[in-house]
């Protein structure tokens, strides 16, 4: 019987493997074969590495995509708990806010910041009012921040309230039956039951921040991001090489990050049963 399934199956997967051969296997097979075409050969993808722009560049990425998921993952971890074990007038209505940035392209999400710390923002007016100077930062780094921190609390918020559902309260009561203090049971009890969830939402969080390119080309007029220099390497410079190769380090960078998430994940869950 098993045996007779088996030729149907493979049917079946046939369009799905065609549209990943299609989509997926072609086009990064050609991205690495014009990361190798340029005039420094295989050199390119050494060149994140050995020009100081390009590496600056990731290390800037990484850094504010790390500081952005530590954000994410502190804010939906402790507003997540509360929306779960809390009932109030408003809280549906309270999450649906919370999760409608998951509409936004990233174009409106600059544009929005742009309204909010802009040069004709609200704190610059606020600020000039009451200081005599605007407040302006949606151009820099800080920007760019605040942009990614919005796209990306949605993400994180409904996987962390899924998981907090799902927590024992009888182990939190027991730790405090047992003497552990408030900090102590969000430390040694909540937390660690959330770690899964933690760590898959910002992993996926992590990756997001990586790739953003919608919010960075709105914002990022004074400083560069990855995906930026590799949009101004293939358009404006029309260094296609390089821009492969800056597009397959950014790629493997991401992978590997989901990789180690999903394999943190599966030990957590193992660990915690």
């Amino acid at each position: 019987m098993h045996g007779r399934e088996t030729p149907w199956l493979v049917l079946l997967a046939i369009p799905a493997l065609a549209v990943f051969a299609a989509f997926f296997l072609l086009p990064m097979a050609r991205l690495v074969a014009v990361a190798g075409e340029g005039p420094q050969g295989a050199a390119a993808y050494l060149a994140i590495a050995t020009n100081p722009r390009y590496l600056e560049s990731l290390i800037a990425t990484v850094v504010l995509a790390a500081g952005v998921t530590l954000a994410t993952l502190v804010i939906c971890g402790i507003v997540g708990v509360f929306l779960v074990r809390q009932r109030f007038p408003g809280r549906s209505l309270l999450i649906a806010l919370m999760t409608l940035p998951l509409s936004f392209p990233g174009v409106v999400v600059g544009f929005m910041v742009i309204m909010l710390a802009g040069r004709q923002g609200l704190i610059a007016a606020a600020s000039r009012w009451l200081f005599g100077s605007p407040l302006v930062f949606a151009y820099s780094m800080g920007g760019l921040f605040l942009g990614y921190l919005y796209f990306s609390i949605p993400r994180v918020i409904l996987t962390v309230m899924a998981a907090a559902e799902k927590l024992d309260r009888e182990r939190e009561e027991a730790a405090r039956s047992l003497g552990a203090s408030p900090l102590q049971v969000v430390r040694d009890v909540l937390i660690p039951g959330l770690m899964p969830a933690l760590i898959s939402s910002g992993a996926i969080c992590f990756a997001t921040a990586m790739g953003a390119f919608g919010t960075a080309f709105t914002l990022a007029t004074n400083i560069d991001v990855l995906p930026m220099t590799i949009y101004t390497e293939f358009t404006l410079n029309a260094n296609v090489a390089v821009a492969a190769s800056l597009s397959i380090v950014l790629g493997l960078i991401t992978w590997l990050a989901l990789a180690l998430a999903r394999s943190a994940a599966g030990s957590t869950v193992a660990a915690a049963a």
